[in-house]
């Protein structure tokens, strides 16, 4: 099967709220939009690995991290990993930022 990899806005930066969680639906995946205290923003899997885990968008952000609205589980916003002592991983998908325009770059079957 061929892949292609997709460019797709997804958001306005200056609508993006700092430190709050944003989700959107691209394809399949449900995302989670995060724009950093250091205006960064940073695009996970909106869901949790926690087996009965939350929607992240609507986890509390410090910093690079988001913590699961249930379990309180520690997620990295950079690469998508649990911290210890728990385990998982989370996608992440890369972003793009022109002038006012987030894009989110993934692979489309």
């Amino acid at each position: 099967m061929k892949t292609t990899i997709a460019r797709i806005q997804v958001a306005e930066y200056s609508q993006l709220p700092e430190r709050m969680g944003q989700a959107i639906t691209v394809g399949q995946w449900e995302i989670a939009l995060f724009r950093l205290t250091n205006g960064e923003v940073r695009a996970i899997e909106n869901r949790s690995p926690h087996p009965k885990g939350g929607v992240l968008s609507e986890g509390l952000v410090s910093g690079e991290f988001v913590y699961c609205p249930l379990y309180d589980w520690k997620i990295s916003l950079r690469d998508g990993t649990v911290q210890a002592p728990h385990k998982g991983l989370v996608k992440t998908f890369p972003i793009e930022i022109e002038g006012d325009r987030i894009f989110i770059r993934m692979e489309m079957a």
